[in-house]
């Protein structure tokens, strides 16, 4: 896998920090990136994937060979910006053949500003993330074939990588606004919220636009705050509820100004429902601990069990750090493992209307088993109201 010199009519390059080089053709933007080497299992939901601010700090290595093959279009997704650092790819980008597309997606990274690299061996490089770890890497598109290899291997090596990283100020609002959009229909797209049931405030960590329309299709009148939000902006909205977004990064870092801010929320008894990065971070509020895991979760088909009713539901993941189940407290209910490797999924709380998931129920990409989520959270609400 290693290589000193550029292959004939190479374009591109990654180059990891332990001097692995592999060669390959340049899509997307010119230029270079740095990031985390991560890979991602989904089958479709590429641009949603691209888009996530979840994977803020990386670069994510696609399993799946044809990407590209639906396009690209305004409507899939996840924030008005770029999130991931780059891609990998097996096969050059394909043409799309699909109905709603309204562009090539090589034409949209570019318009990302999103680096990537074709012709990799993706097979090889997931191995050896999964065998030895995510890596820190650096991805180059030189159409002009020239490369300073010692220069990006010296970048890679220098990069501090994402423990210890606090990411979600980097991509979460800056403003208070509204949401009332809701979930797409093939019939007339996405819909409005017209007549809301419940008021919940967001705390954006670098949430996904379709967490907030699931919220929306469930009656909720959203608001978002960003990620430096205190309690007081947050009750200040009069919520019947809270939701505490994903995001990316390590949250022992972003907990630093968030987890005080959980707590008091915690003391005030509203019904509350957490995220992925919002799930981490919960867990801290409520005196646990998070890890960095060796190879993370990112993919649209990893079993999950529902401990609460014996269920067994197809998820969205994507995440690099975990709660540790045996550090929370005797207060906590682990709710949800993964059937992949046992970590935790879920917990809630015995005595307040308090849970959350570590992966992704809002289902984009990936299937639907868990939009009951969303309903169990305004049942805690209502119940709250009563």
């Amino acid at each position: 896998m290693t290589h000193t010199a550029p292959p004939p009519g190479a374009t591109a390059a990654l180059v990891l920090a332990d001097g692995t080089v592999l060669w390959g053709r340049g899509i997307g933007a010119t230029g270079r990136a740095i990031g985390e080497v991560c890979f991602n299992t989904s089958m479709t939901g590429y641009q949603e994937i691209m888009t996530d601010p979840s994977y803020a700090g990386q670069i994510v290595t696609f399993t799946f060979p044809h990407i590209g093959n639906v396009g690209a279009n305004p409507e899939d997704i996840e924030t008005g910006t770029s999130a991931a650092r780059g891609l990998v790819l097996r096969d050059d980008i394909t043409e799309p053949s699909n109905w709603r597309a309204t562009r090539d997606f090589d034409d949209w990274l570019q318009s990302f500003g999103l680096i990537g690299i074709a012709g990799v061996d993706t097979r090889a490089l997931t191995r050896r993330i999964r065998d030895a770890g995510a890596p820190t890497g650096v991805v180059i598109h030189a159409p002009d074939g020239k490369f300073d290899i010692p220069a990006a291997l010296a970048e890679a090596k220098a990069w501090p990588g994402l423990e210890g990283m606090d990411l979600a100020k980097d991509v979460s609002c800056t403003q208070t606004y509204r949401w009332d959009e809701t979930r797409w229909a093939l019939a007339t797209g996405y819909g409005k919220l017209e007549n809301p049931k419940r008021k919940v405030v967001a705390i954006d960590f670098g949430a996904k636009r379709n967490i907030l329309r699931c919220l929306a299709s469930a009656g909720c009148e959203v608001t978002v705050l960003p990620a430096t939000a205190t309690a007081e902006d947050v009750l200040g909205h009069a919520p019947d509820g809270v939701f505490l977004a994903n995001g990316p990064g390590d949250p022992a870092a972003t907990g630093t100004y968030a987890v005080p801010t959980i707590k008091a929320l915690l003391d005030n008894g509203l019904p509350i429902f957490g995220i992925c990065l919002g799930h981490q971070m919960l867990a801290l509020a409520l005196g646990g601990r998070t890890e960095k895991m060796a190879r993370g979760h990112r993919g649209a088909n990893h079993p999950v069990k529902d401990l609460t009713t014996g269920k067994v539901e197809i998820t969205s993941q994507n995440h690099g750090f975990q709660v540790v189940p045996e550090s929370l407290p005797n207060t906590v209910e682990v709710t949800h493992v993964s059937l992949f490797d046992g970590s935790n999924e879920g917990l809630r709380l015995k005595d307040r209307p308090v849970f959350s998931v570590q992966y992704h129920p809002e289902a984009s990409p990936g299937p639907q088993d868990s939009h009951y989520l969303f309903q169990r959270f305004v049942d805690l609400i209502d119940a709250q109201k009563r």
